[in-house]
């Protein structure tokens, strides 16, 4: 398989979801899960991916499509596109899948997948994050990262505006 397939087979749809994660399941892989806009990639994104990655063997990332987007960050954003902000992501070689999904939150995503780990950014508190717990009352953990400072989307796109 050559490069680019490799990455665009890291890209699952939700019809294929149920197979991927039994796979994994079968495999015993500790399964961790996180979600977000990810619209433009940078230093802080990277820094917290490759922290949720550490804490098992599979990194899964529920990505939010551009009409969630749109809700969350207003009608100027995304920037790029979901198939462009999946692609980039299935390219880190620590990110095992990318699921977008369209709902406002990935709670049902969550509930499909029942991850072992269930991260968010240090911004939230346990008893904000969706699907937090479905996770605990199935045996799982919910694990919170602290952000590097200085690092947005919201800034990098307001830099480059002023430009």
């Amino acid at each position: 398989m050559n490069k680019l397939d490799f990455i665009e087979s890291k890209i699952i749809s939700t019809k294929n979801l149920q197979e991927f994660i039994k796979s994994l399941k079968a495999n015993n892989e500790t399964i961790v899960f996180t979600n977000g806009c990810f619209d433009i990639l940078h230093y802080g994104h990277i820094n917290y991916l490759a922290q949720a990655a550490d804490l098992g063997s599979k990194l899964i990332i529920g990505l939010n499509s551009d009409s969630s987007v749109k809700k969350l960050k207003g009608e100027n954003r995304p920037i790029n596109k979901e198939m462009e902000r999946a692609f980039i992501l299935a390219s880190l070689f620590f990110v095992d899948a990318i699921i977008i999904f369209e709902e406002d939150t990935p709670e049902k995503l969550i509930q499909e997948i029942n991850p072992n780990i269930l991260v968010k950014g240090g911004d939230y508190k346990i008893d904000e994050i969706a699907g937090a717990n479905f996770v605990l009352k199935n045996g799982g953990k919910v694990e919170i990262i602290k952000f590097v400072d200085g690092y947005s989307s919201t800034k990098i796109i307001n830099k480059v505006s002023n430009i």
